[in-house]
This record gives C-alpha cells, sequence and structure tokens, in this order.
C-alpha cells in the first residue's frame, strides 16, 4: 500500500536541517509499517526498537541520555554497526519512555549525523497527562491519518481513476458517466471499509464486506483498551462514554456535540479532560465552530460550541450499526448524512487542514470553512443529489470566501461562485 507521507518522509531524509523524527497518529494507522518500508526502500539497514516491548533497551535511556553511550549499546544489543546516514534507527512506541523522548534533544544536538525516526501513538496522551518534557524544537514532527480516500483507490489498484478525479477537480469538467459511478461504489466501499490499513488489506484480499466489521471491531477493542491502560479508572469511564456517544451525536441533525447525549447530568466541566484525551490520543477529529467567516478563524471561536467526528469514517459505520447493503445499495437511511460529513472532515484533516465549521444566530449552520494560503473556503456537505445549499448562500453573502465548494453524489461543475464537487474528490481540496 502507498501513503503520501513516504514523499514527506524522503525530503526528511534529504533535508539538511533534518532532526529525530516523530510521526504521531492514533494506533494501527500503519506508522510502523510506514517507517519500515521507508527504512527498506531508503537505506542500507534500520533498526527497529519496540520501547513498549523491549524493557532491556529501554532501560538504556533511563540509564544515560548520551547518545554515543546509547549508539554503541544499541550496536551491541542488536549486533549490528549503525552507520550515519545508511542506517534508520526506528524508536518505536516511544511513548513508553520518558526519557528515550528526551534523548532526541541530545541526538539533534550532538549526534545529528545519525537518522532516527520515531513513532508513538499514544504521545499526546503521555505529553499532557504524564507530564512528559516534549524536545521543541530538536525534533520534526508529522502526523500519520487513517488512509484517505485517494490512498484507498490505490490500494485497490485504481491509480488511474484517482488521477482522473485529479485531472476533473482542476478543470471542474465531469468525469464520463462510467467512471463517475464508479467512483461512487468505491466511496460506497469506502464509507463501510474506511482506512485503516489492516482493514483495507483484508478487503482487498478477498473484497468479503462481511470480513470487516469484526476486524474493526478488534481495533476498537484496542482503543478501548488503551483508555484503560493510560487513563485514571473514572477517566476511564468519562473517554468511553463520549466514545460511545458518537454515532448518536452525529446522526442527529445538528451535530453540535452535546454532553446530555453522553450520560445525564453530563455537563463540559466533568467531561471535557474525556474529550480532550480523544482528541490527544488521535482516534477523534475536533470540529471548532466560528462565528464569522473572516480570517484569522481562531479570533471568532465559540470555546463553548464543537463538532467530534471520529478519525476513520469505517469505524463509525461499524459502531453504528447502519446495514452494509443500505449503504452499498444507496437506501435511504438515518445515517447517510452522518457518513457524509465525517467521511469529508476525514479527507479534509488528513490533507491537513485544521476543521471549523460555521453557525450564526438565526439558526444557519456551514459544515465546515478552512482557512488556506488562498483564503478562506467554505464547504457544504450533501450526501446525495439534493444540492439546495441555503446555509452555503448565506456565507457567501455575508463574508465572499475565495473559494465556496458544495460536495454531493453529483458530478463536476460550476456554477456562478460555487464549485459543485463530487463526494469522491474531496481529497484534491487543499
Amino acid at each position: 500500500m502507498k501513503r503520501k507521507l513516504e514523499q514527506q518522509l524522503i525530503s526528511w531524509k534529504k533535508s539538511k536541517d533534518r532532526m529525530p523524527l516523530i510521526i504521531s497518529g492514533a494506533r494501527q494507522v500503519g506508522k510502523t509499517w510506514l517507517l519500515e518500508t521507508f527504512a527498506r526502500e531508503n537505506y542500507q539497514n534500520y533498526l527497529k526498537v519496540s520501547l513498549d516491548i523491549n524493557s532491556r533497551v529501554a532501560a538504556y535511556f533511563e540509564e544515560s541520555i548520551s547518545p554515543q553511550q546509547i549508539i554503541s549499546l544499541l550496536e551491541a544489543e542488536y549486533r549490528m554497526q549503525i552507520i550515519p546516514g545508511q542506517t534508520l534507527i526506528i524508536l518505536d512506541e516511544i511513548q513508553a519512555s520518558e526519557s528515550a523522548l528526551a534523548s532526541l534533544k541530545h541526538f539533534s544536538e550532538g549526534l545529528p549525523e545519525h537518522h532516527i525516526a520515531t513513532a508513538g501513538s499514544l504521545l499526546g496522551v503521555a505529553v499532557n497527562r504524564e507530564k512528559y518534557s516534549f524536545p521543541v524544537g530538536k525534533v520534526n514532527t508529522l502526523h500519520l491519518y487513517p488512509m484517505d480516500f485517494e490512498e484507498y483507490l490505490w490500494a485497490m489498484g485504481d491509480d488511474l481513476l484517482a488521477s482522473e478525479i485529479r485531472a476533473a477537480f482542476q478543470t471542474l469538467k465531469p468525469l464520463n458517466e462510467g467512471l463517475h459511478r464508479k467512483a461512487l461504489e468505491r466511496l460506497k466501499e469506502y464509507y463501510l471499509v474506511g482506512g485503516m490499513p489492516a482493514v483495507v488489506k483484508r478487503y482487498n484480499e478477498g473484497f468479503r464486506m462481511l470480513d470487516i466489521p469484526e476486524l474493526q471491531n478488534e481495533i476498537v477493542s484496542h482503543y478501548l483498551a488503551d483508555m484503560a491502560k493510560y487513563a485514571s479508572t473514572s477517566d476511564t469511564v468519562k473517554i468511553r462514554a463520549c466514545y460511545n456517544s458518537l454515532p448518536t451525536q452525529l446522526a442527529k441533525q445538528n451535530t453540535k456535540f452535546q454532553y446530555k447525549l453522553v450520560r445525564k447530568g453530563a455537563t463540559a466541566s466533568r467531561f471535557d479532560s474525556a474529550i480532550e484525551w480523544l482528541d490527544l490520543a488521535g482516534v477523534t477529529l475536533k470540529s471548532a465552530k466560528t462565528t464569522q467567516g473572516l480570517q484569522p478563524l481562531t479570533t471568532h471561536l465559540d470555546s463553548s460550541s464543537f463538532k467530534l467526528y471520529m478519525a476513520d469514517t469505517g469505524l463509525l459505520s461499524m459502531m453504528s450499526g447502519v446495514r452494509q447493503s443500505d449503504v452499498l445499495g444507496d437506501t435511504a437511511h438515518s445515517f447517510k448524512g452522518a457518513l457524509a460529513e465525517n467521511y469529508v472532515a476525514q479527507q479534509l484533516a488528513a490533507q491537513g487542514h485544521r476543521l471549523y465549521y460555521w453557525a450564526s444566530a438565526s439558526m444557519a449552520e456551514l459544515d465546515f470553512v478552512l482557512q488556506t494560503q488562498a483564503g478562506i473556503t467554505a464547504i457544504e456537505v450533501k450526501s446525495g443529489e439534493n444540492t439546495r445549499s441555503k446555509s452555503l448562500a448565506s456565507f457567501v453573502q455575508r463574508y465572499q470566501p475565495e473559494r465556496a465548494i458544495r460536495l454531493s453524489t453529483k458530478p463536476f461543475g460550476a456554477g456562478g461562485a460555487m464549485m459543485a464537487v463530487p463526494l469522491y474528490a474531496a481529497f484534491c481540496i487543499v
């Protein structure tokens, strides 16, 4: 499987200002696989240390954070020569060792010629809750999300279809009917399969949808286990309650997160730490409310309102209990809008966008507002072909954004100041 982050890893390797690298992201999004694949293709050899498993090696970092000593100990432990620039050192699950995290600063300052890449599944949680000292300014950082729809198409062998979608996005000229229908069929698959690499691989091996929920349930079980491992008992109960409420939160017409749907009597003061845990763990995507469509959006935030999406739409489908036949057959069902909106959030986040939505006092609400170098982009999501866009029109009239995009199942097109873009091309929005 091909991941877009590979190009950034190659740029990191070639950079004259290269520092130790940290790749963060939720569990099972493919961080370790990506680093090992990158190492095999770009280095003479590599050494991988699983800090959560190999306690003896993890203890080396506790004894000394001298980079020279650590290199010597690793060479002796693994009986291999570590050659600067030719050996990639991979420190996996770095959140398991505070000393290993701290050592990155010393490698950056003392042995910058060595190439070190690390992966951390719950690094944000560890830094925040365990009060780890993060080597600010001494590391390069990247974040890996579940596979976006373009990466899914690559995995399915539809590279040409992905290229056609990108080309059509530039011109807004519709794909031919056959390609348009194929892209929509793949999109419905993606709603169910999602972008977790193990799930995509399993589906690609046999194209059996019935195999997918069991594997997705295992992933969710690992997430729930992490909640118990990296949070107090009382916090774990709250985190799980918030996470399990997401299908209900997204199924309603107003997808703003409501604490009352988590538990009767729940309040922000009691559950905000649980939301923060989910956000730091990377298993959810938070969208902040902006009250104005003006740059910079951060100066117009309403901190009391937000939306919370699942980082992977496939996991959301499984947890919601929506019938696979309804999604694949495009049957009308109450969760259709939720899947489309969560899918778009996942695609935008994977392209590096910070998520915002807009709501006015008059009850108009726009699904997504992005701030890019080109200016403000307004996005409304429609799960089908009904493309009436009152909220988008209202936003455009008030703020004249640089781009206004209506996502739906209709083909590409341009209508005045608005771009009509099929849902399957959401990954093109940069």
